[in-house]
Formats: C-alpha cells, sequence, structure tokens
C-alpha cells in the first residue's frame, strides 16, 4: 500500500489526561516491538483506538471511527486493528462482535500486554481480548514518555472506590489503587534527569492517595516538593470529600512550587442532587471546603466540572447550580449534559430529564461561566506572571507557557527560553488564555 509504514502504529486518542497518559505508554511499549509512530492511518499496519467511555458519544464515535477505516482494511489485509481504553474495558468482547473489522480489544489494566497482543496477532491469531482487572498486582510502572518535554503526567493512582451514580470509571478503570510512594518520586527524579521541569500528578481521585507503606496524598506531594527538584508540580483531579486541611497546607508550604491552581468538582449545586449523585457531601460542605482553602491560599483558581440535567433535577435544583457558580467563582468549568452510563445506578433512575430541557441548561450554565470567568480574569490584565515556557506556536511563532494558575499565556521570545521560568507582563486576557510582554527570566 502506498505510504504505509511496514511497522507503523496509528494511535488515536479521546477522552481524559488519563488516556492521553495511556496513549503515551502505548506508543512507548510498541517502540520497543520495533513499530514506529505514524501521523495518518493510511501510513499505518497498526490502528490502536484509545479512548474514554465516561460519556455516551465516544462509544458512538468509535463505531464510526472503525467503519472508516473499511477501506483500508480491504486495501491491506495485514492491517491489523484495537480498541483500548475504557470503551475497550465496557464493551468488551462484545466490540469483536459488533465490529469484525477489529482484531483485539484491551481493557485498562492491559496495557502492558500490548506487544504480546500485537504480536499475537501478527502471527494469525484473531479476536483478542485481554479485559480482566488484575486487582492482586500491586500497582507498579514507570512512566514512559518517549518525549516528555518541559511538563508531563504522572500516575499515581487508578481506579475509583466512590462509585457515583452517574460515573463508569468504577467499571471501566476497576476499584482504586495507589503506587507506592518512593516508587513514584524515583519515577519522577529519572524524568527530572531527562530535562522534566514540570509534573502533574494524575488519577481519578488524587486525594484519596494512600500508599501502599503509609503516607496520604499530602504526604506525597511534600516528599515530591522536596525530593524531585521539579520547578512546579500540579495535580488533578480531586474529589471535595477527601480534599482536607492537612493538603492544603502542604500546597501553601511549598507554593510557588506547588501551585495554586485547584480542580475540584462540585457537579451540582444542589444537596438533593448531590445525594442523588452519591457525591458524599452537601452544598454548604463544599462552599465551606472553598473557604478553608482560600483561607491557606488567597490568590487560589479554581476551575470545576458541572453535570446538567441529572434525573429528577428540577428547575430549582439547576438554578442552585447556577448560583454556585455566581458564588465560588471559577475560571474554568467543563460543563455536560447527563449522559447515562452502562452498568451505573443512575441509568435505572425512572426520572430521566429529556434532551431539550438538558441541552437549555447546559447553555444557561455556560452563558453564566463565560460571564463569570471574564469579570473573573480581568484582575490578571496588566500584572506580571511566572510562565514555564513549554513550546513554541509553529503558526505565530510565539513562545507558550503556562502561569501558576494555569493560564496559557502567549509571547514573543527566542527559542533557548523554552523550559525556563520567565516573567510575563500581561496585555490581553481571556478565560483561559493570555497574551502578554515577556520583562525577564528567572532561571538559567
Amino acid at each position: 500500500m502506498s505510504g504505509q509504514t511496514e511497522k507503523g502504529v496509528y494511535i488515536s486518542t479521546y477522552g481524559c489526561q488519563m488516556n492521553v497518559n495511556d496513549s503515551e505508554r502505548i506508543f512507548s511499549l510498541l517502540e520497543m516491538a520495533n513499530f514506529t509512530p505514524v501521523s495518518s492511518p493510511e501510513e499505518a499496519s497498526l490502528i490502536i483506538i484509545n479512548t474514554c467511555s465516561v460519556r455516551e458519544k465516544p462509544v458512538h464515535k468509535v463505531h464510526s471511527e472503525v467503519g472508516r477505516y473499511r477501506k483500508l482494511k480491504e486495501t491491506n489485509p495485514k492491517l491489523r486493528i484495537g480498541i483500548g481504553g475504557c470503551v475497550g474495558q465496557q464493551e468488551k468482547e462484545r466490540l469483536l462482535k459488533d465490529l469484525p473489522l477489529v482484531d483485539f480489544v484491551f481493557g485498562t489494566d492491559a496495557i502492558d500486554l500490548l506487544p504480546e497482543l500485537v504480536g499475537r496477532v501478527e502471527e494469525g491469531e484473531g479476536h483478542l481480548s485481554a479485559t480482566r482487572f488484575e486487582y492482586q498486582k500491586p500497582y507498579q510502572i514507570e512512566t514512559l514518555v518517549r518525549a516528555p518535554g518541559v511538563s508531563t503526567f504522572v500516575n499515581v493512582t487508578k481506579g475509583c472506590d466512590n462509585f457515583c451514580t452517574f460515573c463508569v470509571v468504577p467499571y471501566t478503570r476497576g476499584r482504586e489503587r495507589s503506587r507506592g510512594l518512593e516508587e513514584i518520586v524515583r519515577d519522577i527524579k529519572s524524568l527530572v534527569s531527562r530535562g522534566v521541569r514540570e509534573v502533574t500528578l494524575l488519577g481519578q481521585n488524587v486525594n484519596s492517595y494512600r500508599s501502599p507503606n503509609g503516607g496520604d496524598f499530602a504526604d506525597l506531594l511534600e516528599q515530591v516538593a522536596l525530593q524531585s527538584g521539579l520547578v512546579r508540580i500540579r495535580f488533578t483531579t480531586s474529589h471535595p470529600k477527601d480534599f482536607d486541611e492537612k493538603l492544603v497546607q502542604v500546597i501553601s508550604k511549598y507554593h510557588p512550587q506547588v501551585c495554586e491552581y485547584i480542580h475540584l468538582p462540585f457537579q451540582s449545586g444542589s444537596s438533593e442532587v448531590l445525594t442523588r449523585m452519591n457525591r458524599g457531601y452537601t452544598r454548604s460542605e463544599y462552599i465551606e471546603k472553598i473557604a478553608m482553602i482560600r483561607n491557606y491560599l488567597p490568590q487560589v483558581v479554581f476551575s470545576s466540572d458541572a453535570i446538567v440535567g441529572f434525573p429528577g433535577e428540577s428547575e430549582e435544583q439547576f438554578e442552585e447550580t447556577l448560583s454556585l457558580v455566581e458564588e465560588v467563582g471559577y475560571e474554568t468549568l467543563f460543563a455536560f449534559k447527563y449522559s447515562p452510563r452502562p452498568f451505573t445506578k443512575a441509568a435505572r433512575f425512572g426520572d430521566q430529564i429529556d434532551e431539550t430541557t438538558k441541552g437549555r441548561r447546559l447553555t444557561a450554565l455556560l452563558e453564566v461561566q463565560d460571564r463569570r470567568a471574564r469579570q473573573l480574569v480581568e484582575r490578571y490584565r496588566g500584572t506580571t506572571t511566572e510562565v514555564l515556557v513549554e513550546n513554541r506556536d509553529e503558526k505565530t511563532g510565539l513562545l507558550s507557557g503556562r502561569s501558576s494558575q494555569n493560564k496559557l499565556v502567549f509571547f514573543e521570545g527566542e527559542l533557548d527560553l523554552i523550559g525556563k521560568m520567565v516573567f510575563v507582563r500581561v496585555t490581553e486576557v481571556q478565560p483561559s488564555v493570555f497574551r502578554g510582554e515577556m520583562i525577564g527570566d528567572k532561571f538559567n
């Protein structure tokens, strides 16, 4: 086939940061098996679709994407297609039955088996499935990133034990498991030796982290700050019920090395809806936690997640979500219409909300959030912020990097600034993206 690489792998990724991180691991493992990453499906001898299933649309997207590869497979019968991520874990053998073009399916606990699976497929075995959770094994991995650059992600936990009634994660990522504290610190030190300056500690619920040898997430964060040599440390995602004062004290103690940006999903502003979601906190408890964090970190920036149209949500309960957004003030909000997911309790609730109402509520929430966020970011105009330079934009030639508050900042500068911390005076502001002028560098 013209343009095809003999052992070229193309990975299609959509979903959360965990999926993006998993794809980096997949690339690294397959490179060890002599595969070369390619930029298009037409160049590939192996296509892997790695996707999330938190909402309904990605499952449909997988079916549609596999359909687009039919002609490629007809032209090149040796082309192999695999499906992984949460969709692979959730749908399992059903994907092999519904999509005959697919050669293998692997779950979220089977990524390290990929070289073996691909080898078996290349030898003629077909319709393989590897979707069992390995609960008996300790959660031990090394971060595999081909070119980590200035900033990268490091998994510290996987899975979730919360069983929110809307969420499929416990069924697609399994029960919660944590890596060893010492192992994580060693892993990060290795990344620092390769030029990494910023790490985001990653998990479905990072602040429920418990090291097998003792230590909670606050202890882990402190040891990473003390031992790693990182310029900056971030983490995501947090659950409000597990976000305690000890953790905030550590963030305050090691700020600005630990960034003053916290993603704290509220999901709904109504205590009644939160109870039906099995979130483990009330509206007032969430607001008290926000106040406690601000007491230690007056300049903290919050982002959050929200769901509209949860089964049984009344107009009055939706209005409580709008009022919470007004009261707390989030500079970033990821808002979604409720989507019934397989295995979840809420999917069986009888009082589902119609799509028209969900769409109207989402539009109203996003309008409130956009207005509120634009008000909040005006405080940055004309101020000076520290930016860790990460990239150069090919189209504009501008350098870009993130502030401690997780704002993407663009400015003019030379390539040798990548990896350095610089001071930038902010001249233009949008809720998530700033423009500015560099006025000096902090580190050489």
